[in-house]
């Protein structure tokens, strides 16, 4: 197995005793996700339904026989499982690379528990080497992109992409991590952003890591 296998291998065991018949899986989505659903494919444990961050994710799980179920219509999931473009020792993270970073977060915020499943690569001690996603309304591409620049960083508009919500992806490197929930809630005020790629107000509560020969929890 690769080390995201192993990571979601690691996050199933953990978690197995926990499905039953109420259960209500939060599912993100990406290539580690992706990783965790081959296994809930093939173990096939008992859930009530599932809430995704992403018409991909549930694409697989209803493929499997799984019920999609809106959040609005079920609450908080019980747990999120999830993966990231960078987590720190804090639990904080940099999401978005999938672009299904507000759904994500909305998912996150609403779970009663958030684990974040990373090959060891994504580990860092300071935020900035991959891009920060940030999810803009069409007509506020430019406005936005302004302003970011105007905080020191550098916006490349992700072009062909558009998001689940119908809206468009700025990515963002040059910026000031010093303190990630302050750029989070900075970048949040700008008109036009509907939700930035940073996890800081709403962080992991577990974070499980895979180099491929260990696993553990960070």
């Amino acid at each position: 197995m690769n080390p995201k296998e192993k990571a979601a291998q690691y996050t199933f065991e953990k978690i197995e005793k926990k499905f039953h018949k109420d259960f209500i899986l939060g599912i993100g989505t990406g290539s580690t996700t992706n990783c965790f659903i081959e296994i809930l494919k093939e173990k096939k444990p008992e859930m009530k339904c599932f809430v995704s961050s992403s018409s991909a994710s549930s694409d697989l799980l209803k493929d499997a026989g799984y019920i999609d179920a809106e959040l609005n219509d079920v609450g908080g999931p019980d747990i999120y499982v999830d993966g990231a473009d960078e987590v720190n020792s804090k639990f904080e993270l940099i999401k978005g690379g999938g672009g299904a970073l507000t759904r994500e977060k909305i998912i996150a915020s609403a779970s009663q528990k958030f684990i974040c499943i990373v090959d060891e690569t994504k580990v860092v001690d300071r935020f900035g080497k991959f891009p920060l996603a940030v999810e803009v309304i069409p007509m506020a591409r430019s406005y936005v992109s302004r302003q970011i620049v105007a905080m020191g960083g550098r916006p490349n508009y992700r072009i062909g992409f558009i998001t689940d919500n119908g809206n468009q992806i700025i990515d963002v490197l040059n910026l000031n991590f010093d303190v990630p929930y302050e750029t989070e809630g900075r970048i949040n005020k700008i008109p036009g952003v509907v939700e930035n790629g940073i996890f800081s107000a709403r962080k992991a509560d577990c974070i499980v890591v895979s180099d491929g020969t260990k696993t553990y929890e960070l």
